[in-house]
């Protein structure tokens, strides 16, 4: 089979395409032929040993995919072969078949499409998981969205659309802009990619003048670096702004501000919180496909690549450039 292997510690342009075994399914695990699998930025990370994972080398980055189950290993049960399934891999994604825990695969509805599929988990799964059980976001509230263009940031605004909050959706460009007001966004904020302490100030007092004095009672940041402090500054009493993610880099916080604010900091590890409450992932699952299925919510795939340009889906995403959620197909 075909297979888009880390050889060695490095950027997208380490990748190579090469032809490896069929894996067989162990104990627990099933066996998906892939027919789509999401790209997501820890892709971009565990090829550079940056990421908390470091499986061993030579390995296939892809954490998330879909397709359809063509062998099972011995203890699996509640799976067959033919079964349309969505897995989260942790790697090995970016091949023609890949195998999964079964305790990580979903059946999935049988009118979704194998690429919906394929970026659904991750991102709706990180951002759900953030908004209902780290939030507590309500109907009412005030939610803005830092990176709201990118894949689990445009997630985060549909489903606070969809829990019934007032999102405000904080992007670097008119053009990403206009996709999150196509998202729903009630309102939206263009700043600048670089921020100094100017331009800091001009974040913080527009989301002021967007939720008014009470301030804000939820953020959700998926970019962190200097874009973090001002947003925390519009906080309002007993607020949670959630940290999610630094592709801007770890930010410094003065810790005063949660001080004065009455605010919480909260951590979201989606990974560690689906190893740690299966049942709790399970359940929220559950609940998306609801969602899904009413149509609230639905993948923006606004990008497809063939496996063996899979590099170029990992640079686009490094580089900041990719709005909604781009797809690799083996085909």
């Amino acid at each position: 089979m075909k297979s888009m292997l880390s050889t060695a510690p490095g950027g997208p342009e380490t990748l190579e395409l090469s032809d490896v075994a069929v894996p067989e399914p162990g104990p627990g695990q099933v066996r998906i032929a892939v027919r789509a699998a999401g790209v997501n930025y820890p892709d971009t990370l565990i090829i550079r040993d940056l990421y908390q994972m470091k499986p061993p080398r030579p390995f296939a980055p892809g954490g998330e995919v879909a397709g359809i189950v063509d062998a099972i290993g011995s203890g699996v049960q509640g799976f067959a072969p033919g079964d349309r399934v969505l897995a989260l891999t942790g790697h090995g994604g970016f091949a023609e078949y890949v195998c999964a825990d079964a305790a990580s695969v979903s059946k999935i509805p049988a009118d979704m499409p194998f690429e919906d599929a394929a970026v659904f988990v991750f991102t709706y799964g990180t951002s759900y998981h953030a908004l209902k059980d780290r939030g507590y976001l309500r109907p009412g509230n005030s939610l803005f969205v830092l990176g709201a263009s990118g894949g689990v940031g445009a997630a985060a605004v549909e489903l606070g659309k969809a829990m019934g909050a007032r999102v405000i959706a904080g992007v670097s460009s008119e053009d990403k802009a206009a996709f999150c007001r196509d998202l729903g966004a009630d309102d939206t904020i263009v700043y600048p990619r670089e921020m100094d302490r100017d331009a800091q100030k001009a974040l913080s007092d527009r989301i002021k003048d967007l939720v008014g004095p009470k301030g804000l009672d939820v953020a959700y940041d998926a970019v962190g670096g200097d874009y973090a402090e001002p947003v925390l500054r519009a906080m309002g009493w007993d607020g949670r702004f959630l940290v999610v993610g630094f592709p801007a880099g770890i930010p410094k916080i003065p810790l005063n501000l949660p001080l004065l604010k009455s605010c919480q900091i909260v951590g979201v590890f989606w990974g560690g919180s689906v190893r740690r409450d299966p049942k709790a992932h399970a359940r929220n699952v559950y609940e998306l496909f609801a969602l899904y299925n009413d149509g609230k919510i639905r993948p923006r795939i606004t990008a497809r690549y063939p496996l063996a340009q899979a590099g170029e889906a990992l640079q686009a995403m490094a580089d900041r450039k990719v709005t909604g959620k781009v797809v690799i197909t083996p085909e």
